[in-house]
């Protein structure tokens, strides 16, 4: 099993060294995956930028939205030029994770109705890959890069039965998104279902996402940053701080929850924007 880590890009207060410091130093230890969450109405850096920052200060790491929520950005051509210039900047190492986000705030400042948001995403996703493809649109071609040889990975993330259709229909793979481990293989089951009804062939990514916190101070930090950020919904906002990995034992049985549950790939999110948090965590989970 993989095991990438995320960028501290939503915790507040985040500052530009610490963004890169932390990606390079997750790229010397030897981690899959930069990732980045995503929300509009928060003060969250934006993932594709950061992204784009990321890549230019390494070499190796792979990139990941986990999610983007595309809905409410609108425009399926201009989400899919800036995630094919992240990936031709990369040289080849973005992956688009994509999902509908739960927050009515993010669509009501976008001018986007919720409602139709699905029928919307779908449309979206099919326009994303038809440009990745090099559809022509206008008297100067595609919409470039042209990165038809070789496009980004595109893994759909959710736990509604459309989730996994869009996976098998657009995608790459899925992702779980903060979920236990033993929900993983339930899902897993119905992903490779809607697999089998496309038709697809080969196996789809499966991946999943999950929060770790270590050093001195992991409640206080959980509570302040992953606390903080899933305020919106006091419940589920406690649900994520208690099932938080939270020290080396956690992060271990945390990654081996994983492993047993058949993931490929396990991404693991900050609660402290420290990047002595990377060098924490290389030794316990690499």
């Amino acid at each position: 099993m993989k095991v990438g880590i995320g960028l501290p890009t939503t915790i507040p207060g985040v500052q530009r060294g610490e963004v890169l410091d932390w990606a390079r130093r997750a790229d010397a230890a030897g981690f899959s995956t930069l990732g980045t969450l995503d929300r509009l109405v928060y003060p969250n850096h934006e993932p594709l930028v950061a992204l784009g920052a990321a890549a230019a200060v390494t070499q190796r790491i792979g990139l990941m939205t986990a999610v983007l929520l595309v809905p409410w950005r609108q425009n399926a051509l201009l989400a899919a030029k800036q995630a094919a210039t992240v990936h031709a900047l990369s040289e080849g190492r973005l992956t688009l994770g994509v999902g509908l986000g739960s927050r009515d705030d993010d669509y009501e400042a976008s001018g986007v109705p919720t409602k139709g948001r699905g029928k919307r995403f779908d449309e979206m996703l099919d326009r994303i890959r038809r440009m990745w493809a090099g559809e022509e649109v206008g008297y100067a071609g595609g919409v470039g890069p042209d990165v038809s040889d070789h496009p980004p990975d595109l893994i759909v993330g959710g736990t509604a039965d459309a989730a996994f259709r869009r996976a098998a229909r657009y995608g790459d793979g899925w992702m779980l998104g903060g979920g236990a481990p033993d929900r993983f293989p339930e899902l897993a089951e119905k992903l490779n279902a809607a697999w089998a009804e496309e038709g697809r062939d080969g196996e789809p990514r499966r991946m999943a996402l999950t929060y770790f916190a270590l050093g001195s101070d992991p409640e206080g930090d959980t509570e302040r940053s992953i606390g903080d950020y899933y305020s919106f919904n006091p419940d589920y906002a406690a649900a994520v701080v208690a099932g938080t990995a939270k020290g080396e034992d956690a992060v271990r049985e945390r990654l081996d929850q994983f492993r047993e549950s058949g993931v490929d790939e396990v991404v693991m999110f900050p609660a402290s924007p420290d990047p002595e948090q990377v060098d924490l965590l290389a030794p316990v989970a690499l």
